[in-house]
């Protein structure tokens, strides 16, 4: 992707993984602050402020590929229990992640590779130069998400990232071998590939959803969810939503690896943001806020710890 002119990638490190995340959108930056200083009352009236580094602000947007759903997952959610082996496959473990406040989630590194090219023209020729920026945040935290399931759209997970320590240097390194990369070969999770249900029961009513989580000072969680408006409609008060998404291949669905699962328990309704004002058919959102427990299932084929 290019962000002002620079190719750019993410890296996430933590204690036993170091890979590169596919994304769509990248706001990390710097998080500063201003120290004022108040003119003296003999002074002429003039103020000074000076910027202080204060660590690591901003976002990262990627879509959940099959590589990255685990290690993802967690770093939203902030708990992971011990792998079960899921019996009757061949290599297969589940994990099962609780959401936690912020203060009990595990720290990881972000690595910003940015590179831009640039065309140096003189009377007798061209000369192209790559000049390439690679900065490291240590010891960053998650201190909300954004879970986005759409139709017709990759799911799409935005990290909300903070973090004490500001920006260094990292040293520049042509090449550097991972885990995971961005290529063709991460197959990434649809909306069109998600079932619902409600209380039990199937739902197909229901076009997408966006799942919010904050968690300055403890944790609010609202589930935003998009339905097709007609005679059938969501109840006010749902005891527990489930959400599972599945990579449409036999071999995955056979063997649990293509698949994540999170259940959502007692929802209750704040407002219908619905808009009946349209000639077309209505997509209309419901919000709700959870006031029970979210987990998720996701499956991998190690036994290693994920963080």
């Amino acid at each position: 992707m290019k962000i002002k002119g620079c190719d750019c990638s993410i890296v996430i490190k933590t204690a036993h993984h170091e890979f590169d995340v596919p994304y769509s959108e990248e706001t990390i930056r710097e998080a500063v602050s201003l120290l004022q200083e108040e003119a003296a009352i003999e002074a002429d009236g003039n103020r000074k402020a000076i910027v202080k580094k204060c660590g690591v602000t901003g976002c990262v947007v990627t879509p959940i590929t099959i590589e990255t759903a685990p290690l993802l997952l967690y770093l939203a959610m902030g708990s992971a229990g011990l792998p079960v082996f899921v019996s009757e496959s061949r290599d297969m473990y589940r994990y099962q992640l609780n959401l936690l406040p912020l203060e009990d989630t595990d720290c990881f590194d972000l690595i910003q590779d940015r590179r831009k090219s640039e065309i140096n023209r003189t009377f007798s020729s061209e000369q192209l130069t790559v000049n390439s920026e690679r900065r490291l945040f240590e010891g960053c935290r998650v201190n909300g998400f954004e879970l986005r399931i759409q139709n017709n759209e990759a799911i799409k997970l935005k990290l909300d990232i903070c973090g004490e320590h500001p920006a260094m240097v990292c040293p520049y390194s042509e090449r550097i071998e991972r885990e995971c990369t961005t290529n063709s070969g991460s197959e990434r999770f649809n909306g069109d590939s998600v079932s619902y249900s409600i209380n039990g029961l199937e739902n197909t009513n229901i076009y997408g959803l966006t799942l919010v989580v904050k968690k300055d000072g403890g944790t609010k969680t609202e589930l935003w969810i998009k339905r097709v408006l007609h005679n059938i409609d969501l109840p006010q008060n749902i005891e527990e939503l489930t959400i599972t998404a599945k990579l449409l291949k036999d071999k995955y669905e056979y063997r649990y690896f293509g698949m994540f699962r999170i259940t959502i328990k007692n929802l209750i309704l704040i407002s219908d943001e619905t808009n009946v004002n349209n000639a077309d058919t209505v997509i209309a959102p419901l919000r709700y806020y959870v006031s029970g427990a979210v987990s998720t299932e996701v499956f991998s084929s190690t036994e290693e710890a994920l963080p």
